[in-house]
């Protein structure tokens, strides 16, 4: 709720109202300035006369413009003599393209206009009026430290990729998984098969040759029952205990992969 002002008091001072005028109170004459409008230059003041009056560029009524002009400079020259001495010599231009306009028109070639006094003033007014408008337009595009400002993120650029570890709870689970896939699907018969482990380490490197990586599960033959899965699983860690294997995974809690160990040359 916006607080409605005392009508009492004749100013707030930190919110405080004040009711009588303070007997020390001193304000020098050039503390206080009040600006109601800021030009440019002598060619900024003269468009803007223009403009609010809405004055036909091309017909300029001089006389008016220059009364009005010259007040302007009388106002600036009382407190600023430096910055006036730039707005006389346009009063100056302003009054000699007036007496020119009260002099008979040069004498022309026959078909060929007079020339307007104003066509130079002109000239300038409307060049000075596309480059405030352009000024104006590229002010208004959003810019860097004004309007926003740049995110600033860390990237981390290290050239070789960071796998997490493999954890002997994480091989315990998918064996385990891979056991109870071998059993589902296990034939009832007596047989007696020799199995060595250096054989099945042979065939776990053959089976990884020319592969970028392989699924821990797709490592086992789940077909030929449980013997074969607990050699090739000893072959496989063998093979990792010699440095010959991977076992990695892409993220936490992902499928492990099994792939040949990277060996730079």
């Amino acid at each position: 709720m916006s607080e409605v002002a005392d009508p009492i008091a004749l100013a707030h001072l930190y919110g405080e109202p004040m009711f009588a005028m303070p007997h020390d109170l001193y304000i020098p004459p050039d503390a206080l300035k009040v600006f109601l409008e800021a030009f440019e230059g002598p060619l900024d003041l003269l468009l803007y006369l223009i403009r609010k009056q809405n004055f036909n560029i091309l017909d300029i009524p001089m006389a008016v413009m220059t009364r009005q002009y010259l007040a302007y400079v009388d106002e600036i020259r009382a407190t600023n003599l430096e910055l006036a001495a730039e707005y006389l010599l346009m009063a100056a231009m302003l009054i000699e393209i007036k007496s020119r306009m009260l002099l008979p028109p040069k004498k022309q070639a026959e078909g060929a206009e007079a020339e307007d006094p104003r066509a130079e003033l002109v000239r300038r007014l409307l060049e000075y009026e596309r480059i405030k408008l352009a000024a104006h337009a590229l002010n208004a595009l959003p810019q860097l430290g004004r309007d926003f400002s740049l995110a600033h993120v860390a990237v981390d650029r290290s050239v070789q990729t960071s796998y997490p570890d493999v954890t002997v709870a994480d091989l315990q689970d998918a064996w385990q998984a891979i056991v109870r896939r071998a059993k589902l699907v296990q034939h009832h018969t007596i047989s007696r098969e020799a199995l060595s482990v250096r054989e099945h380490m042979s065939i776990v490197l053959r089976r990884l040759q020319g592969r970028k990586f392989l699924e821990f599960e797709d490592l086992f033959d789940t077909t030929r029952g449980t013997p074969v899965l607990v050699v090739t699983f000893i072959a496989m860690l063998e093979l990792s205990k010699e440095g010959l294997l991977e076992v990695t995974q892409a993220e936490a809690f992902a499928p492990i992969y099994v792939r040949l160990a990277y060996t730079p040359t």
